[in-house]
């Protein structure tokens, strides 16, 4: 059965091609985008399904009223997708106020917003899906990569703390995780001005890799999209949903070691405890 389906982001990477993937499927799209006319094209060939909202999630009142005008347009929408959003590359120390602020207030910010805004209309039909973008980098951490990754751990966090708050009222979440993916997030980059003292660590061989191609792209953002669909269309999905082999032996990687490193304080964990209990 055809579905309602509320995206941010869909003019470009992931959100674009889920778009397309769900119209082509037969699916309704309600597609949030920051660019006017960024969807003409897909607007005039699938103008009855196809329902396009301008949205910058910075502005957290207009989220509120973007979503709740959807659901008042449409009988009902069964998954919202948390898509929007952007990498910023530097150091931390190279990275100005304004370009953390705005990460913060795109990545994070903006999708807690949205789910928030989403709820309550979730709770009054009766359930619902929400798929929030995440990335392996939501597990794991590159250098120069540390705001990006501060919203990423940010929004999985709250994601796993709403996912047991709204869960008895039959909504549940998916945390999509994909490792470096084929899409435009590296031309979206913003990139902080770079110090030279940087050049010779572990951020600057990062940058290195960035622009002159050598940073490893296994991921293929059709794939992904339709992994991600599959998902959202299953019964039981699970709650993260790690997506390319690059991700899965990233993750994987970093969870063993964390693990490791946990069993090796169990002593020191344990003489922390309350001696009178």
């Amino acid at each position: 059965m055809p579905k309602t389906w509320f995206i941010t982001g869909a003019s470009s990477g992931l959100g674009l091609e889920m778009t397309q993937q769900l119209l082509t499927q037969g699916h309704n799209v309600v597609a949030a985008i920051r660019r006017a006319g960024a969807l003409t094209k897909l607007a005039q060939e699938y103008r009855e399904r196809l329902d396009i909202v301008q949205l910058d999630l910075v502005e957290p009142e207009r989220i509120a009223s973007a979503v709740r005008d959807a659901f008042q347009r449409h009988e009902r929408i069964e998954v919202i997708v948390s898509n929007a959003g952007y990498g910023l590359f530097g150091a931390a120390e190279e990275l100005t106020t304004e370009e953390i602020d705005r990460q913060i207030a795109t990545n994070l910010a903006g999708s807690i917003h949205l789910i928030r805004a989403a709820l309550p209309l979730l709770r009054k039909q009766g359930g619902g899906r929400i798929v929030q973008v995440s990335s392996e980098g939501g597990q794991i951490a590159y250098p120069g990569f540390s705001l990006y990754h501060a919203t990423k751990w940010g929004i999985e966090g709250f994601v796993e703390a709403v996912a047991q708050e709204v869960a008895p009222f039959g909504i549940d979440f998916i945390i999509a995780e994909p490792g470096p993916t084929g899409t435009n997030f590296g031309a979206n980059l913003v990139r902080a001005k770079p110090m030279d003292a940087y050049d010779e660590t572990p951020a600057g061989a990062v940058r290195r890799a960035i622009t002159d191609g050598s940073f490893e792209i296994k991921g293929d953002a059709a794939r992904t999209v339709s992994a991600i669909i599959s998902a959202a269309e299953s019964k039981t999905p699970p709650l993260r949903l790690a997506l390319g082999s690059t991700a899965y032996s990233s993750i994987s990687q970093a969870l063993s070691a964390r693990l490791s490193a946990l069993e090796a304080q169990r002593g020191v964990a344990n003489s922390a405890d309350r001696q009178d209990l």
